[in-house]
């Protein structure tokens, strides 16, 4: 396993859509890097495009913090249905160095992914997991926190960026 480059805020990469992620050994060495790497950020989430992999895949462990480590490896994933109820909370980001901003996300997700052995899972996920999950979901996408801010708030968050 290796720790792996976090690409910064504005690699143009980070802005991409992604591709389905295949299941081979290439994308389990992947996988097992990411945690490397996520773990000594230390993060609580990484998505491939932040380390310049443009496939669906992200890893997470929400509760790592806290002492109790969950790894998660996130293939493929689909969010199948957000609740209607959201909360407002500060995101960091390993790709945006500084600031927290203030993202309102649903609190309660349904999350549907491939493990890296072929299994389909669906999950419902709540509180900072479904935080999280969104946040990483969102990286597939070529989304960053600071795409949900209004251009002032995203300009100050920007000014605020550490190198």
């Amino acid at each position: 396993m290796a720790v792996l480059p976090v690409l910064r805020y504005p690699d143009p990469r980070l802005s991409q859509p992604c591709a389905p992620a295949p299941l081979d050994a290439a994308t389990r060495r992947l996988a097992a890097d990411m945690l490397e790497t996520m773990y000594a950020a230390p993060g609580r989430g990484l998505a491939a495009p932040q380390v310049g992999a443009l496939l669906r895949l992200f890893v997470m462990d929400a509760t790592w913090k806290e002492g109790r480590p969950d790894p998660q490896v996130v293939v493929n994933p689909r969010i199948l249905w957000r609740s209607p109820e959201t909360a407002t909370a500060p995101e960091g980001c390993l790709s945006i160095p500084g600031p927290l901003t203030a993202i309102t996300r649903p609190t309660t997700i349904d999350l549907e992914w491939t493990a890296l052995d072929g299994t389909l899972h669906r999950n419902r996920l709540t509180g900072f997991s479904a935080l999280c999950a969104q946040h990483e979901y969102d990286h597939l996408d070529g989304i960053v926190t600071l795409d949900h801010l209004s251009p002032a708030a995203r300009a100050a968050a920007i000014a605020e960026m550490t190198e």
